[in-house]
């Protein structure tokens, strides 16, 4: 799947925006860009449908915009005035080349999805892999009015359970963390081809801020989980 993050070039605070092109041209997330419109014309001239992770302003806020230039279907958790399309948990949408499951994950934001297939997460701001606070495997902010760590566990948790699991290596253990490696690296040192294939799974995580990350998404995932439980301040005075 060719995806582009059409909001790299930013200069002011906006979430991280994916172009997905393919079948059905998708974007994920909206962005708060001056000039998303036209980033997004470099790659395609046709926008098939935007779908949202969750409507905090830096996620929502050139919405209308894109879709006054392009009229796409738009998919939504909570009603916009731009929403045609209402999704739920356990719903399925197209993005791109594949077909991604929706799986409901507050705690965050109390409409907040993540999209999962295959191959791909698309997470929102549930589960980054860096954000300035943690590097591989980092979590949403929950220290805001109508935030709730308890309930971001909850959803990590689940989008674990969601995620497809391709196997996993034996020597992938808590252990594997406190030499100051990530397991995917001590688990590739030892690991057969055989095993490589067999713990591919999800391998592409476009979070809604910090880097992409190609990889073991799955340990990602469980990394901020283990943060997220042991109560780890993403902030000085949180």
């Amino acid at each position: 799947m060719e995806v582009h993050h059409v909001t790299e070039a930013a200069e002011t605070f906006t979430c991280n925006a994916f172009l997905a092109v393919g079948d059905r041209t998708t974007l994920v997330d909206a962005g708060a860009m001056d000039g998303i419109v036209d980033e997004i014309r470099t790659h395609t001239d046709e926008l098939e449908a935007v779908v949202m992770t969750h409507q905090h302003g830096d996620h929502v806020a050139q919405l209308e915009t894109v879709r006054d230039a392009f009229d796409p279907d738009v998919y939504a958790y909570d009603d916009h005035p731009a929403r045609t399309h209402a999704i739920d948990d356990g719903d399925t949408v197209r993005i791109g080349d594949e077909d991604f499951e929706v799986v409901y994950t507050p705690g965050h934001a109390d409409d907040h999805v993540s999209f999962v297939s295959e191959s791909a997460l698309f997470s929102g701001d549930v589960v980054v892999h860096d954000d300035g606070a943690f590097d591989y495997g980092s979590f949403g902010r929950t220290d805001r009015a109508g935030q709730s760590r308890e309930r971001l566990i909850e959803s990590i948790r689940d989008l674990l359970e969601r995620m497809p699991d391709g196997g996993s290596y034996e020597e992938r253990s808590p252990s594997a963390r406190s030499n100051g490696h990530s397991p995917r690296d001590a688990a590739a040192s030892t690991a057969s081809g055989a095993d490589r294939n067999r713990s591919a799974g999800v391998e592409h995580m476009y979070p809604g801020h910090g880097g992409v990350f190609h990889g073991d998404v799955r340990d990602v995932v469980q990394t901020a989980l283990e943060r997220a439980e042991n109560r780890e301040p993403k902030y000085p005075d949180q």
